[in-house]
């Protein structure tokens, strides 16, 4: 498989989570599932052939885990769905992740077989996955908060999905940095050295962390906790994307 048949792979997908999403909409849930089904199983033949074809993961450059980030939104957003019938969610899974299928095929990345030794770990594949299904796990809540804000609606299920959704993304981020530690510790000695990505990683799970305390609280306001979500958003980005335009990125162990 080539990177040169992924416009075709996710275009198709893309029409197929739009068809779910409208679905979705008309209150069709037969739809909803097999179309968002249908596209989510085309484009993970894609990043599954392109696995094989390159003989390792797809989680090597920003573009690759893009890959992962565009599949993993509507597969949340079906999750999401088809627990509380959201009749909108998909189609904000459908829209953000088009929008990353765009990025790639406008500015598509190096796919080449050349593994550096620091990434021919059995943790890496689990790491990056997992951290990959946890930042799509964030982004449902996200949006969820971003509906709640913009609708003005306090309706008390919709707080309890946004936090089911954080205490879902918060265990995966959770296992992602164990399996991260595993991960330095064979391919560097140590388990954790307060790299910039490994900081921001520590700063984001923190964030998580205070707003699921927050929430507990018995005098917490909804405003300031949707909003206190959206900061964590934002120190998310910085985490996965952001810290590469940041001097000391320079000198990360975590820049390929």
């Amino acid at each position: 498989m080539t990177w040169s048949l992924f416009p075709y792979f996710a275009i198709a997908s893309v029409l197929l989570w739009a068809f779910g999403a409208v679905s979705a909409w008309r209150n069709k849930s037969r739809g909803a599932f097999g179309f968002t089904a249908g596209g989510l199983l085309l484009f993970f033949i894609f990043i599954l052939a392109l696995w094989i074809t390159i003989q390792h993961p797809p989680l090597r450059t920003l573009g690759e885990t893009r890959l992962w980030y565009s599949a993993l939104l509507p597969a949340v957003g079906l999750i999401v769905y088809a627990r509380w019938h959201y009749r909108w969610i998909l189609s904000f899974s459908t829209v953000l992740a088009a929008v990353f299928v765009c990025v790639n095929l406008f500015k598509p990345e190096i796919h080449t077989q050349t593994l550096m030794p620091a990434l021919q770990s059995p943790w890496f594949a689990p790491h990056v996955i997992v951290y990959m299904f946890a930042y799509a796990m964030m982004s449902a809540a996200t949006l969820m908060a971003v509906y709640q804000l913009v609708s003005r609606q306090r309706e008390h299920g919709l707080s309890i999905s946004i936090d089911d959704t954080v205490r879902a993304g918060l265990t995966f981020l959770t296992f992602g940095m164990l399996f991260g530690a595993l991960w330095a510790k064979e391919a560097w000695g140590h388990y954790w050295s307060w790299d910039p990505k490994e900081t921001w990683a520590a700063i984001t799970w923190l964030g998580y962390l205070i707003y699921l305390h927050y929430r507990q609280m018995p005098t917490h306001r909804a405003l300031y906790a949707h909003l206190f979500l959206l900061v964590c958003f934002c120190l998310l980005q910085m985490c996965w994307w952001g810290i590469n335009y940041l001097p000391a990125a320079t000198g990360s162990v975590h820049t390929y």
